[in-house]
């Protein structure tokens, strides 16, 4: 049984605060909070590319490990092709180990995790990458307001193999494409979103999914010790903490600090989460996405 053996993150020195963005959008400050639980944001600095986040982000988790492959997940890569898995492979002194792009927004990370525990019984431990400049495009003319106060950049990572760790119990997996024109990003210009579906939908396929995988494990929601969620909102992530009946303190949020940093988020939040979580075995931890596509997911794992 493959498990996620250690976590990792990076995000960009430069805190874009929510005071600031509203000057810049004429918007009061407080209705950014209210709307999003966004107070700052991390924004990259220009010479910080998708790959060398990505590749802070792995440094800080690979700790000595000897990887097999790398997945990485990015949907802001600077160029069409190739996408950034290669490089980052061979900045990390990986060169020769296969490396995979998955350009899925959002959910990526969660896509990611889902096919590295799935490959790494052939091909030893899986680094996974979710790496983003959401930045640039969230702030793109013309600027849409709704969209411009939730991105931000940085990446997160994960090591999955064989080994003491989160044990991957099970995973549930999603797309729909009807959707695919309600949040979107074309080659040039902003990202494009109708903020009404995407909330719609989520709200009802996180927790549907969420409850998919705890069915199939005969686990009760009452019994996870903690869930990891995309960060895309706060008020999302309580509204799937009430849909799945569990109290809102066990869904751990960073958004406030970080904002959504698409398919980075929920690595990012783990990594965190991880840094100070008293885990002890036999503890359930719930990990859940959704994304453009639509895709979406969730993950659950159970602690050595």
């Amino acid at each position: 049984m493959a498990s996620i053996l250690s976590f990792g993150r990076y995000v960009p020195e430069r805190v874009l605060a929510s005071e600031e963005l509203a000057a810049r959008l004429g918007v009061d400050p407080a209705w950014i909070v209210q709307i999003s639980g966004i107070e700052e944001r991390r924004i990259a600095a220009s010479d910080e590319t998708v790959v060398t986040l990505g590749v802070r982000a792995a440094e800080s988790c690979i700790a000595g490990r000897e990887i097999g492959l790398v997945i990485v997940s990015s949907a802001s890569s600077e160029r069409r092709f190739p996408g950034p898995a290669a490089e980052i492979a061979h900045q990390l002194g990986l060169a020769g180990i296969p490396a995979i792009d998955l350009p899925v927004a959002s959910a990526g990370s969660l896509f990611a995790l889902t096919l590295a525990s799935q490959l790494a019984p052939a091909y030893g431990n899986v680094l996974v990458i979710a790496a983003e400049k959401m930045s640039a495009p969230a702030l793109a003319e013309p600027l849409d307001k709704n969209v411009a106060i939730l991105f931000g950049d940085g990446a997160g990572a994960a090591i999955v193999g064989q080994g003491s760790g989160l044990e991957i119990l099970d995973s549930a997996l999603h797309s729909d494409g009807s959707y695919a024109a309600d949040l979107r990003l074309e080659f040039t210009g902003p990202i494009a979103m109708n903020g009404y579906s995407v909330i719609m939908q989520a709200t009802r396929k996180i927790p549907a999914a969420i409850a998919e995988v705890l069915e199939r494990s005969k686990v009760e929601a009452a019994s996870v010790a903690h869930f990891l969620m995309h960060q895309a909102n706060q008020n999302l992530i309580d509204r799937v903490a009430k849909c799945v009946r569990v109290p809102p303190e066990r869904f751990y949020s960073n958004i406030r600090r970080y904002g959504n940093t698409s398919s980075a988020s929920m690595l990012i939040a783990a990594a965190e989460w991880h840094e100070t979580a008293e885990l002890k075995p036999g503890d359930y931890v719930a990990f859940a996405a959704f994304g453009a596509g639509f895709h979406w997911g969730a993950l659950l794992a159970r602690q050595a």
